[in-house]
C-alpha cells in the first residue's frame, strides 16, 4: 500500500476513516447553512450577525477545553465519542426543525451554536487522542494526515453540495442530512474490534491535573510557538466561513451556489496538503512558522483580486498552506507529548486553535462592515505574517537555529537546531571513528604483506 493511504490497512482506522468522512461532509453542508442563514434569510443577519454565531459555536472551547481533555485521558475515549457525536446530531435536527417549520429567529441560531461548541469542545481533544490507539505510534504522522484528507475532502464535497441544496430546498433539510450524518461515525465506532486498538494510559483521579497539563505545556518552549502561531493564524486568518460568505454576496453580489464553491476550491488546496502531509514522516515547529508565512502571504494577494474567479483561484493556495500548518501543528504536538498527558496538551492546543475564534471572528465581521470585506480577509494576512515573523525571529534566537537553502537538492530548506546538530555531531564522531578503523586496518594489512 502507498505511504500516503498506509494506515488505511488496519481495520479499525478504516472504518473510523469513512465515518468520520461521511459526518465531515455533513458537518460542512451545516456551516454553510448556518451562515447563510443568518446572513441571507433571517431578519437582522449581517456579516457581524455571522461573526457573533461563529464566536458563540467556538466560546466553549476557551472555557471547557482544560476539563474536556482531562476526560479525554481518564474515560474510555471510544464510548465518550459515540456520547459527544450524537448529541451534536440531536441538536443539528433540532435547529433543522425549527428552520423547516418557519419559527427560526437570530436568537435561537445564537443559543443552538453555544450548544453545539459545547458538545464539540468535548469532542474534540478525545477525537484527536483516538486517532493513537487505532493505529500504532510509529503510524501517527500518516494516520493524522490522512484524516486531514478526511476533513478537507469533506470540505471539497459539502459547501457545494450545501450551495445547491440551499438555492433547492432551503436550509433548514441541510441541518437535518447533517444530524443523519452523525449516524455514520457512531455505526463505525461500534463496529470496531476492541482487542485490535491501542489503548493508552489512563489517568487516574487527583488534584491538580489540569493544572499539571498547563505546567507541561509551560515547560515546552517548542508547544508554546506553535500555540501562539496557531492562535493567532486561527483568531484572524481562518474565518473562511465569514470571509468567503461576505466576499461573495456582498464584494462581488453573488448568491448561495457561488459562495459554496469557494469553500470547495479551497478544499483542493487543503486536500492536496493533507495528502502530502500524511507521506511526512517528521514535521517540526519549522515547518508549521513557514507555512503560517506562506498563508499570509497568498491570503493578502487574495485579498486584492479583482475578480470572483481570480479571488477563487487563490482559494488554493490558501487552502494548501492552511492546512500545511494546521496538520504539522498538530502532528508535531501529538508526536512530542507524554501519552499519559497527551489528552490534556491536545485540549489546550485546540482551546487555542478554535478557542481563539470567539475574539478574532467578531473583530473581522466589525472590519468586514466598517472598512469592506476585502479588509477582512487582509486583517488576517496581515496577522499571520507578523506572528510567522516575530516566531522565526525569536526561535532563530533563542534555539540558535541557522536556515541552508539549496536549489539542486531536496528539501531545498532546512532548519538546523541544537537537536540536528547534535545529531551532526554524533554522526560526523561515527564517521571519524570509522574511517580511523579501517585506516588502522589497512596499516597492519600492509605491515603483514610487507
Amino acid at each position: 500500500m502507498s505511504r500516503t493511504f498506509y494506515s488505511l490497512r488496519y481495520f479499525n482506522y478504516r472504518l473510523w476513516f469513512v465515518g468520520a468522512l461521511i459526518a465531515n461532509v455533513g458537518t460542512w453542508m451545516q456551516r454553510v447553512a448556518q451562515d447563510w442563514l443568518v446572513l441571507a434569510i433571517l431578519p437582522n443577519g449581517s456579516g457581524f450577525a455571522v461573526g457573533i454565531v461563529t464566536g458563540l459555536q467556538f466560546l466553549p472551547m476557551l472555557v471547557l477545553s482544560p476539563f474536556a481533555g482531562l476526560l479525554a485521558d481518564r474515560l474510555n475515549r471510544r464510548k465518550m465519542l459515540i456520547a459527544t457525536q450524537g448529541s451534536m446530531g440531536v441538536l443539528a435536527a433540532g435547529l433543522g426543525a425549527l428552520v423547516l417549520t418557519d419559527t427560526a429567529e437570530l436568537w435561537h441560531v445564537y443559543v443552538f451554536a453555544f450548544l453545539l461548541g459545547v458538545a464539540a469542545a468535548l469532542d474534540s481533544p478525545v477525537r484527536q487522542t483516538f486517532v493513537a490507539e487505532m493505529v500504532p505510534a510509529a503510524d501517527l504522522p500518516n494516520a493524522v494526515g490522512l484524516n486531514s484528507t478526511s476533513f478537507n475532502a469533506a470540505r471539497l464535497i459539502g459547501p457545494g453540495v450545501a450551495g445547491l441544496l440551499i438555492a433547492a430546498v432551503g436550509p433548514g433539510w441541510v441541518f437535518v442530512i447533517n444530524a443523519v450524518s452523525f449516524g455514520a461515525t457512531i455505526f463505525s465506532l461500534t463496529l470496531m474490534r476492541t482487542r485490535e486498538l491501542h489503548p493508552m494510559p489512563h489517568t487516574r483521579r487527583g488534584k491538580g491535573q489540569v493544572r499539571e497539563g498547563i505546567e507541561y505545556v509551560r515547560r515546552r518552549s517548542d508547544i508554546l510557538t506553535i500555540l501562539v502561531v496557531v492562535g493567532v493564524v486561527g483568531a484572524f486568518g481562518l474565518n473562511f466561513q465569514l470571509t468567503s460568505a461576505v466576499m461573495a454576496r456582498e464584494e462581488f453580489g453573488l448568491g448561495a451556489g457561488e459562495y459554496g464553491i469557494l469553500g470547495s476550491i479551497l478544499a483542493i488546496g487543503s486536500l492536496t496538503g493533507a495528502l502530502m502531509a500524511a507521506r511526512r514522516r517528521n514535521p517540526r515547529v519549522g515547518l508549521v512558522i513557514a507555512a503560517a508565512l506562506a498563508f499570509g502571504v497568498t491570503t493578502g494577494v487574495q485579498a486584492l483580486m479583482p475578480t470572483y474567479e481570480l479571488y477563487a483561484l487563490l482559494c488554493i493556495p490558501v487552502g494548501f498552506f492552511s492546512l500545511t500548518m494546521m496538520t504539522a501543528a498538530n502532528t508535531t504536538v501529538q508526536m512530542s507529548t507524554e501519552p499519559a498527558m497527551r489528552g490534556r496538551v491536545m485540549s489546550l492546543y485546540m482551546m487555542v486553535f478554535l478557542g481563539t475564534t470567539p475574539i478574532g471572528s467578531p473583530i473581522v465581521g466589525w472590519v468586514a462592515e466598517a472598512w469592506g470585506p476585502r479588509w477582512s480577509v487582509g486583517v488576517g494576512a496581515i496577522a499571520s505574517v507578523l506572528v510567522a515573523v516575530v516566531a522565526a525571529l525569536w526561535a532563530k534566537r533563542s534555539w540558535h537555529v541557522t536556515v541552508h537553502y539549496s536549489l539542486r537538492s531536496r528539501p531545498h530548506l532546512v532548519l538546523v537546531g541544537p537537536r540536528e546538530r547534535s545529531v551532526q555531531h554524533a554522526e560526523r564522531e561515527e564517521r571519524d571513528r570509522t574511517r580511523a578503523a579501517l585506516g588502522a586496518q589497512e596499516a597492519r594489512q600492509g605491515s603483514e604483506t610487507a
